[in-house]
């Protein structure tokens, strides 16, 4: 019998073979996927949402929880709702995962700890939206994701949107007030729940294992590799928390790939703040000398510090699936030949610098091809370096100068004060992004030779390898700090976020509802396009299994353990109207032998069977995990829940033959079972109610399926 164990459990092979996370309606021909360096990796986890009407209610699935709280970052506009969000399917059985986002004003009452002094204030939500998280559900250390998505936006006929009275879905997105949502699908390390500023304070987004108080303060990190022992069940002497890697996040004309990592990098290795804006920077048209891009220029950075600024040899690659702009064609022995004699104006063009503004980024043969990374070769669409480089965070109350301007994030009841980076690309879309389903993936290896990828269609966009995070420059006295390449366990979220403090914003954001006064015609076309949708077809992972291999699946692994941490520190993860409830079983399946482990002779008991609803039911409280082939380690001692698998199999088998006790356990599973299909009932209603509404959208005169989320059904 096959088993794999974390800190805290042992999951077995399931008889079927299938494996605990991956969705049984994955199509063979999707069970492998080849990496970037031509290795053939295995699918641990997919979703193919296959099923319409689910609902993501706490409880209630066994990846996904839906959020019901109000979004507290960013100057947000929006409420989470858990109805917000579900799975649909249009005329064609084309299935799919959902965010709703509505206009829907709302008034509530909050406590502000950034008041003086502290307390209550009334706040207005414009808009209700959704965030779905796999928090302490699935979470993994490495490996290859692939997500099928479609943005929302205003692309209707009716709109008015100028991107698409072509209907070309190659044209590049370039009106952004039709895209005033800001999507995003992104990964963030267990230790820390997102919008759940209790346990990401002093947590988010550390990946730092160093001790030396000189270059950093440890006790602004929660968990200190100076700490002999930190408790919980952590590690001793070991850093820790919750870093962030985006699959992607925003919208409008650019979509930003990016990781956010801290500590982050000390003033004298950024960019030169300008005087008198702060805002310059995204245009480049600072008039401080070196504000507007990193080691631009020159000679100025290098007489001034004498070392190189921000991350080294970051790598940036095309979107050809762009239209052609002839102006961006680069070559690169002009680029090299710029580069090489020195820039000496206070800011980059095509003609000066690398496609993506970042004159410290590998030029080098991309991928052992005839291509190189940074030369906007075809004129295509090109990742720019974002301007945005992080945030310094501070507690509330904190009076120090720099906290006082970044506002900052909540106490954890310790007074702290922190920069945090932001390693980004934001790159130009295709209106594809917004009118079809695109494909985007992530790639992600651990340790000092790994290295972050993103793709889109299969192409390649940016890179980060990780000696850019674990070997940054430095200066005499070796003050930058030397942080890991990101490999905490971590979880997916998918949410849809409405603010006014980004570029793609709704109209009127921070003054008013979306109609304003109701006197613009482009406005109020706007407005009327909501609801919009953010939807995905798929997400899929896939790890390198073979032998001696650092990828893993788990939120508890002994090398990273984050269970006991949570337990203990629980009200930092929850609140009244989000508590964490525990789910065992409900994988979907197609048989008894998909929801049960694979045992002979015998010995052959049922820790879970596939009921009417095709979702795996686990035999007794022994058996967790999607499919009820998870039980508690028997290394682990009294702190773990379950037997060892022998006494399990043992206990099964007298099991099968106490009829009362048979009998009770049925009842009870009967009462689960009516609860359950009570709950699918109601969703399944619900999902018909919507699609009875769907129009019939029409792109070039084609006929197209019935969608009743589709953002092209405005009329």
């Amino acid at each position: 019998m096959t088993a794999t164990s974390t800190a805290s459990t042992t999951t077995y092979e399931t008889k079927s073979g299938v494996r605990p996370w991956v969705d049984v309606d994955t199509p063979s021909k999707a069970q492998t996927h080849k990496s970037s360096r031509g290795d053939t990796w295995t699918l641990v986890m997919s979703d193919e949402f296959n099923v319409e009407g689910r609902s993501f209610d706490a409880g209630s699935d066994h990846l996904w929880t839906a959020i019901d709280k109000p979004d507290g970052v960013n100057a947000a506009l929006e409420i989470y709702y858990p109805n917000m969000t579900g799975t649909a399917c249009d005329d064609d059985d084309n299935c799919y995962f959902y965010i709703e986002s509505d206009i829907h004003e709302t008034n509530l009452t909050v406590w502000n700890e950034y008041i003086s002094p502290p307390g209550y204030e009334d706040v207005t939500f414009y808009y209700r939206s959704a965030m779905v998280q796999g928090w302490n559900k699935f979470c993994f250390q490495g490996g290859l994701v692939t997500v099928r998505t479609q943005l929302p936006g205003a692309v209707s006929n009716a709109s008015g949107n100028p991107d698409v009275e072509t209907g070309s879905t190659s044209v590049r997105a370039t009106n952004i007030d039709y895209y005033p949502t800001w999507p995003g699908i992104w990964l963030m390390g267990n230790l820390g729940r997102a919008i759940f500023t209790g346990s990401t304070a002093r947590m988010w987004p550390f990946s730092y294992n160093e001790c030396n108080d000189t270059i950093f303060d440890s006790q602004n990190q929660r968990i200190s590799a100076c700490d002999d022992n930190p408790g919980s069940g952590m590690n001793p002497n070991q850093g820790r928390g919750a870093p962030e890697i985006d699959i992607l996040e925003g919208g409008g004309t650019a979509i930003s790939s990016s990781i956010q990592v801290g500590p982050g990098m000390p003033d004298q290795f950024r960019q030169i703040a300008d005087n008198s804006s702060a805002y310059c920077l995204y245009s480049y048209d600072c008039t401080s000398t070196g504000a507007n891009n990193q080691d631009v220029p020159t000679k100025y950075y290098w007489n001034l510090r004498g070392h190189k600024s921000w991350y080294q040899g970051l790598r940036y690659a095309a979107n050809n699936l762009c239209d052609v702009e002839k102006d961006d064609i680069q070559s690169f022995a002009t680029i090299n030949a710029s580069l090489t004699k020195g820039i000496t104006e206070n800011a980059c063009t095509m003609d000066l610098c690398p496609g993506s503004y970042d004159v410290n980024a590998d030029l080098g043969l991309k991928d052992n091809g005839t291509v190189r990374w940074g030369i906007n070769t075809n004129g295509t669409c090109f990742p720019k370096q974002n301007a945005y480089t992080g945030a310094y965070l501070c507690n509330a109350g904190n009076t120090a100068s720099e906290c006082t301007q970044s506002g900052g994030s909540t106490s954890s009841g310790s007074e702290f004060e922190y920069q945090m980076d932001a390693i980004s690309s934001n790159w130009e879309v295709h209106m594809a992004a917004y009118l079809d389903w695109v494909t985007y993936s992530l790639e992600w290896v651990m340790g000092d030779s790994g290295y972050i990828r993103w793709e889109v269609e299969g192409q390649v966009i940016f890179e980060i390898p990780a000696e850019a995070v674990t070997n940054p420059p430095q200066d005499t006295a070796q003050m930058n700090p030397k942080k890991l390449m990101v490999e905490e366990p971590m979880y997916f979220i998918f949410n849809v976020a409405l603010a006014s403090s980004w570029g793609s914003k709704p109209p009127n954001a921070g003054s008013d509802g979306c109609y304003g006064d109701g006197s613009d015609n482009k406005t109020n076309a706007i407005c009327d396009s909501f609801p919009m949708y953010m939807k995905i077809d798929y997400i899929r992972v896939y790890q390198d299994v073979s032998e001696g291999s650092s990828m893993a699946v788990g939120c508890d692994p002994s090398t990273h353990p984050t269970k006991q941490w949570i337990e203990d520190n629980i009200d930092d993860y929850q609140d009244d109207d989000n508590l964490v409830v525990e789910v065992w079983g409900m994988a979907f399946c197609n048989s008894d032998d998909d929801c049960t482990i694979s045992t002979t002779g015998s010995s052959a008991v049922r820790t879970g069977t596939c009921n009417s609803d095709k979702r795996c039911e686990c035999s007794s409280d022994s058996w967790t995990g999607p499919r009820c082939t998870t039980t508690a380690s028997n290394e682990d001692g009294d702190n773990l829940y379950g037997p060892p698998i022998i006494v399990a199999l043992i206990i099964a088998a007298i099991a099968c033959v106490v009829t009362f006790c048979t009998v009770l356990y049925k009842v009870t599973q009967a009462k689960r079972n009516g609860i359950r299909m009570r709950d699918q009932a109601v969703k399944m209603e619900h999902a018909k109610q919507v699609q009875a509404v769907g129009v019939e959208s029409v792109d070039d005169g084609v006929k197209a399926a019935k969608d009743p989320h589709s953002n092209t059904n405005h009329v």
